[in-house]
């Protein structure tokens, strides 16, 4: 898998088209730090770290919706492992005139554009959440 970050935000989007609770998605680092800032922002309802039946590690996403729809209404990736998108936080940008967030990986840790200018810290925009 050459983009783990994609592949997840792919399961996260599959899952709410499909109108599923849970879903499930190999663990990793990265992956909980972006899971974290989403359970942050309220865009999904949490997270835990189980094992599968070959005893891999995986991360169980319980998925949120509000009177039956989706509270991620879109959720894409920008930066990706063939086109890196770093940016200084003056560039960082606002997502739907502030409505969104962008994810964004700094030296300080994985945070929230809103954290990631409150600490005036730049970085990977990961991705961006609605």
């Amino acid at each position: 898998m050459n983009d783990p970050i994609g592949d997840m935000l792919t399961r996260i989007r599959n899952s709410q088209m499909r109108g599923k609770s849970v879903v499930s998605t190999p663990a990793s680092k990265l992956r909980a730090w972006v899971l974290d800032v989403l359970l942050d922002e309220g865009y999904i309802r949490g997270y835990e770290g189980s094992t599968d039946v070959n005893g891999h590690a995986t991360l169980e996403i319980s998925l949120k919706y509000y009177e039956g729809t989706p509270v991620i209404r879109e959720i894409k990736r920008v930066s990706t492992p063939g086109r890196r998108v770093y940016l200084g936080v003056k560039d960082i940008p606002t997502v739907r005139q502030g409505l969104g967030v962008s994810i964004v990986s700094t030296p300080k840790g994985v945070m929230s554009d809103a954290n990631a200018r409150a600490n005036n810290v730049g970085g990977e925009v990961l991705c961006t959440v609605f």
